[in-house]
């Protein structure tokens, strides 16, 4: 059987075509799916999609009425898909659960530094042999308290390189991580993990309840000086509020993986393109913002991960199985998400 895969990196490419070998042929493609590529998927069973694939329930339809019945999500998000519309359509969707905490954790890390050591500035000027100090002044985070929302895998990886560097350990969920607690993490509420943190760590799913989990209140209760990673899901911030709020002086630094409106703008090289996103052209103005596209999982540990799900779910789909990662089985959806 042949497979047809969207939104596929060159470095991903011989991984996922590799994994398959000996079981499916793998149609690789570069774009992306959405209203506009959906067609090309006409008269494939199976449909592999990247994390920001537009799967509404309008795309949906073109993919179930050219004969696909099942689609292989190579991420863990789904927040794009229209589940019950899947299931409307009597098809599968399956999904990457987890793949390398350490992947994100490590890069949310980097990002972390950067904006606290100005090393993006510090690495422009020296390649123009421009070696002076002047705006390069960072600050020692030993001591210092880290504030992660969200204690899961990613974030509990985040928390142990945190206390690796000294630092003083607060966090927010809905469930205590014990192994956080073990380390000496402090569980607080949202506001005052805000107030207090001087940096601050996002590491939760994006729900309906999450959704600008960073917005305008959220930043105002910041300290000035405070710096903002997120390596999670771009919805969690309210970009106009940070924009709002870097304008004004505040915060040390802004390191973002994620962007709320990345979808059908991250990925493709957009050197040549006029970009009509207004916020994210504000907010790259900025000195004191690192914004990265959507790289924080991208490891050979992790992408190996989750190509290795995406063909076990493909298998399992064949075989008549269902597993975990399913979140729609041949048009039915688990009892926890009717």
């Amino acid at each position: 059987m042949e497979i047809v895969a969207f939104g596929v990196q060159a470095d991903e490419r011989p991984l996922l075509e590799r994994a398959f070998e000996g079981h499916h042929q793998v149609r690789s493609l570069e774009v992306f799916l959405n209203r506009d590529t959906a067609p090309i998927a006409h008269g494939y069973e199976i449909v592999s999609a990247g994390v920001n694939a537009d799967l509404s329930a309008e795309v949906l339809q073109t993919l179930a009425a050219g004969g696909t019945k099942m689609i292989a999500q190579r991420s863990t998000g789904f927040h794009t898909i229209d589940l019950e519309a899947a299931a409307d359509l009597g098809m599968s969707i399956g999904r990457v659960s987890s793949y390398s905490p350490h992947a994100v954790a490590e890069f949310a890390w980097a990002l972390a530094l950067a904006v606290d050591r100005r090393i993006l500035r510090a690495a422009n000027r020296t390649r123009n042999f421009d070696f002076r100090l002047d705006g390069l002044l960072g600050r020692d985070l030993h001591g210092r308290t880290a504030g992660v929302l969200g204690t899961g895998r990613i974030g509990e990886a985040f928390t142990r390189i945190a206390h690796g560097f000294g630092m003083n350990l607060l966090g927010w969920d809905v469930t205590e991580n014990p192994a956080c607690a073990a380390l000496g993490m402090t569980y607080v509420s949202r506001q005052q993990l805000f107030a207090e943190a001087d940096l601050i760590s996002l590491h939760v799913p994006l729900l309906e309840d999450t959704r600008h989990l960073v917005g305008a209140a959220a930043l105002a209760a910041m300290k000035d000086d405070a710096i903002l990673v997120n390596s999670s899901r771009g919805g969690l911030v309210d970009t106009a509020a940070l924009v709002e709020t870097l304008k004004a002086g505040r915060l040390t630094g802004v390191g973002l993986d994620v962007y709320e409106e990345e979808a059908g703008l991250f990925f493709p090289d957009r050197s040549l393109d006029v970009i009509d996103d207004d916020t994210l052209a504000r907010l790259m103005t900025f000195g004191n913002v690192l914004v990265t596209s959507h790289q924080a999982y991208f490891t050979k540990d992790a992408v190996g991960q989750i190509i290795e799900a995406t063909v076990s779910n493909v298998q399992d789909y064949l075989a008549g199985r269902t597993n975990a990662n399913m979140l729609v089985t041949r048009g039915q959806l688990p009892a926890a998400a009717r």
